[in-house]
């Protein structure tokens, strides 16, 4: 049965001004850090009104606010927007982006669209690419600026990262979807081959960088019913794609989920600081950003727990037998918490944090024990013993004989005279 969808969120308003609050909102209403790394982001973008809201709203439920046919083509979607999958599982985030081309920014206006667009490819496990069919094999259409600035904005990443892009043919026409799939696949390639890239990814494969997919669907204005007909299937290809086994399910380069809100705002930050995402240095950053706060969240629990208050009081008083061993097993519990929650971050840093956390944990305990014996000091060694006299030797006993054998000299002398 299909849950209820939770109201949409502005992620970032047209102005770029990321909206830190409602994220945090919308993450703990739908309780995403419950579910470690088995969750995906799906993205779309496209040209303006090209119908990108009115898709997801039908592949996910969601409610995201979609064109007025009768006002004329204008703009819906300002910034970039998310909102859960309505369904029960998987867990989705899915973003809808603003639109390209739109006449509000003006023709030379495109930084918040290729932002925006970078912001999608560094999170999300696939991207719909939407577009209409009419557009396909035009050298001046709709969609060839469009990925020529998503294949220019994959390159600020560091290093290739394989995300999925799902191209979905919008209002397809007689021509067989075969037909329109290798079309689309050969203006794809001759966009990659001439766009610039830096030396080091001069002669990469496209293959490197992307999954390419394509997909068509009949127009939703004139053929409703058929439209809705095909939504499902391209749900399930969606689902497929993310889950484990699809060509976006491998989840060992994900953030876990517990750490989405704080990757999401420093993907932000960078991509409006302009600068390039090194992304494997990017999950380490928040593994230890994450790790650490869960650490010191195990820390404050461990000295509410009462368990330890209990034990604490009793020591005061006096000793008390099998207090290390009640000491450990409180401890235990909040380190198997510590491993539970951060199983899915990078190794190394938890790691090292849970050693932050046994030993900060014991050193304060310890701290509050009244006349813990510390280690015994080592008495002061004792005084070197005096040297043994010198062994006499031939030479040195010569001078004492001398002056032994003159003095019995003189003494027999005054005897006699």
């Amino acid at each position: 049965m299909a849950e209820v969808s939770l109201p949409a969120v502005q992620l970032v308003d047209g102005d770029g001004c990321f909206n830190v609050e409602g994220l945090g909102q919308f993450v703990r209403s739908t309780k995403l850090p419950d579910y470690g790394v088995s969750y995906g982001v799906v993205a779309v973008i496209g040209p303006q009104s090209s119908g990108k809201s009115t898709l997801l709203n039908h592949l996910f439920g969601t409610k995201f606010k979609e064109m007025d046919a009768s006002e004329g083509r204008c703009q819906t979607t300002q910034g970039i927007w998310i909102e859960k999958y309505a369904g029960s599982v998987p867990f989705i985030i899915v973003m809808d982006l603003e639109g390209t081309d739109g006449s509000e920014r003006g023709e030379d206006d495109t930084v918040f669209e290729k932002q925006s667009a970078l912001f999608a490819l560094a999170i999300a496990d696939v991207v719909l690419v939407n577009m209409w069919c009419h557009d396909i094999g035009r050298e001046h259409a709709a969609n060839k600026p469009l990925l020529k600035m998503v294949f220019q904005v994959m390159m600020h990443l560091f290093g290739p990262r394989k995300t999925t892009l799902l191209f979905v043919i919008r209002d397809q026409t007689k021509t067989p979807p075969e037909k329109l799939d290798t079309i689309l696949r050969q203006d794809i390639q001759k966009t990659w081959d001439a766009v610039s890239k830096p030396e080091a990814y001069k002669d990469t494969p496209l293959s490197e960088f992307f999954n390419v997919k394509v997909t068509t669907l009949s127009s939703y204005e004139e053929k409703e019913e058929q439209f809705k007909e095909q939504v499902p299937e391209l749900r399930d290809q969606i689902v497929n794609l993310i889950s484990p086994g699809g060509v976006a399910g491998d989840r060992q380069r994900v953030v876990p989920a517990s750490g989405f809100s704080f990757s999401a705002q420093q993907i932000w930050k960078l991509i409006k600081e302009n600068k390039d995402l090194d992304l494997p240095a990017h999950k380490v950053m928040v593994a230890t950003v994450r790790c650490e706060e869960i650490a010191n969240e195990k820390l404050d629990r461990f000295f509410a727990d009462e368990n330890w208050l209990s034990l604490e009081a009793a020591i005061q008083e006096g000793p008390v037998q099998g207090f290390r061993e009640g000491l450990n097993a409180i401890l235990d519990t909040y380190l198997f918490e510590y491993d539970k929650e951060t199983i899915y971050f990078d190794e190394d840093v938890r790691i090292a944090k849970r050693r932050y956390l046994q030993s900060k944990a014991l050193d304060e305990a310890y701290k509050r024990v009244p006349n813990w014996p510390t280690p015994a000091v080592a008495p002061p060694p004792a005084p070197a013993p005096a040297p043994a006299p010198a062994r006499a030797t031939f030479r040195s006993a010569i001078p004492v004989a001398l002056s032994v054998a003159v003095s019995v000299a003189g003494l027999l002398v005054n005897l006699l005279g």
